[in-house]
């Protein structure tokens, strides 16, 4: 008893050091992406290949590609990991302005692609992207750019949703147009994690919420395949062979895996049974071939991004990585929520995939870009900084050939703010009403008071400094980081 107790306490205090090493946050953001990514790819395969053999007589298309946007996505991450972000902030309204240009373009008919009610892709040489995806982030790091320019702590209302807010609209509404209702939720969900996590006050938070909810309950309702899932998710057994039928097979699947699942591969929901089996529903998959075990695994590991991703900007100093690093946890484990949630039958049927596990091409890739600005953020920590700059050699620092990590420093846009909000105001001349009345009033004043505090006993008042006046309440109630 004695014995396993000491290594018990051993075993956490070193696992208490290993946290508290500089480039630990780094470590664990690139193992995370490196196993969902390697599972994603497995299971692709296992969900595909049904379908992409009844498609093209082949049963390692859908893989292939799914192969080759993860390439991409890695040449993407690899990018992100080396860009300065100096030049990440630089170009951050350049790259939304161009995404919004995108969704224009996706638009028009002949240039943009229908796939699944949606005109929503563009198709180039048989490889077809998404621009919503990418306008997703490109409207992140401008949002984090712009909130973190006005230095959160201290920026009026105004200056928060302007000109953030009129961009989110515009992008959102853009994005309805297609119409995709999935990734207009993810881009309200990005707006409100940038404003809660640059610390707007409760109050308004709260009605920008109740907003956006009754917003997307209207248009869940107003269009006819829309109302048709909320209706089969209300009721499941209404119309179980049309529009339930989706969702009753997933939880078919769940249940046919039981606890310790049927084995890799061993699957018989993608047979057809159970539509997009690969994409939106691949976490039925994952239970039937896995079991309650997999999955459960598969939400841990998805815990443990949370968890780095919290720990990187709860531990940045630079308020624009903070607000990079929260918002995009934030923006990845909605994803992940909403899809098991209506995989499961908790929330109605969205069309949002799995990060990095689903099989979507642009959605993979994005999801890998960003994951490459977290890990750029972790090599950005105070610690880290410090640590490579001694000298300090990193194993994987060396084997991705990365340059050192400069030290934070306010942009003279910020310092020249700051300079001027902390500069103390000149005090008002008093009003005309508020002068001192003339030497001859103030001494008959005086002495009626004098001969009012004798006779009733009073004296004078005592002296004492002058209570301050109560300022306006400050707009922001400060970042919220964990």
């Amino acid at each position: 008893m004695g014995a396993s107790l000491v290594a018990a306490v051993a075993v956490r205090a070193r696992f208490g050091i290993w946290l508290g090493r500089p480039m630990t946050s780094f470590h664990l953001i690139i193992a995370v992406a490196a196993l969902l990514t390697t599972l994603g790819l497995i299971m692709v395969l296992s969900a595909s290949g049904v379908q992409s053999y009844s498609d093209d007589g082949s049963p390692w298309v859908i893989f292939g590609w799914q192969v080759l946007w993860t390439l991409v996505g890695l040449v993407a991450f690899y990018v992100a990991l080396r860009t300065p972000v100096w030049l990440m902030r630089r170009t951050a309204f350049t790259a939304f302005a161009c995404s919004v240009v995108l969704l224009v373009l996706v638009l028009i008919p002949g240039v943009g692609t229908i796939a699944n009610g949606s005109r929503g892709w563009f198709v180039i040489a048989g490889l077809s992207m998404q621009p919503s995806e990418l306008t997703k982030i490109a409207f992140l790091v401008w949002g984090a750019n712009l909130l973190a320019s006005r230095r959160m702590d201290r920026a009026s209302l105004r200056e928060m949703l302007v000109p953030l807010v009129p961009g989110a609209v515009l992008a959102m509404g853009l994005i309805l147009a297609e119409p995709d209702l999935g990734q207009t939720v993810s881009m309200g969900i990005i707006l409100l994690s940038l404003l809660w996590f640059a610390g707007l006050p409760l109050r308004v938070f709260a009605s920008s919420l109740a907003a956006v909810v009754a917003v997307m309950a209207a248009l869940a309702v107003t269009e006819g395949y829309r109302s048709d899932r909320v209706r089969s998710w209300l009721d499941p057994g209404a119309d179980p062979q049309d529009a339930g039928y989706q969702a009753r097979q997933a939880k078919f699947a769940l249940a046919n895996g039981g606890f310790f699942g049927n084995g890799l591969g061993q699957g018989t929901a993608k047979y057809n049974y159970l539509p997009h089996a690969h994409n939106d529903f691949i976490f039925a998959i994952v239970g039937e071939e896995l079991g309650f075990l997999g999955a459960a695994g598969l939400l841990l590991l998805f815990g443990l991004f949370a968890y780095t991703g919290m720990r990187i900007a709860r531990r940045s100093v630079d308020p624009f990585l903070r607000l990079l690093a929260a918002t995009t946890t934030m923006w990845v484990l909605s994803q992940v929520f909403i899809n098991v949630g209506y995989v499961v039958g908790l929330l109605p049927v969205t069309g949002l995939q799995l990060p990095l596990i689903s099989s979507g091409g642009t959605s993979a890739a994005t999801t890998l870009l960003m994951i490459g600005i977290m890990a750029n953020a972790a090599r950005h920590e105070p610690e880290a900084v410090a640590a490579l700059r001694a000298g300090q050699g990193d194993r994987m620092n060396r084997l991705l050939r990365l340059p050192l990590p400069a030290p934070y420093s306010p942009t003279r846009a910020e310092a020249l703010r700051d300079r001027l909000r902390s500069r103390p105001q000149p005090r008002r001349a008093p009003r005309r009403a508020e002068r001192q009345p003339p030497r001859a009033a103030r001494s008959r004043t005086g002495a009626t008071a004098a001969r009012r505090a004798g006779h009733h006993g009073g004296g004078q008042r005592r002296a004492g400094p002058r209570r301050p006046r109560r300022g306006r309440a400050p707009a922001l109630e400060g970042p919220r980081y964990g």
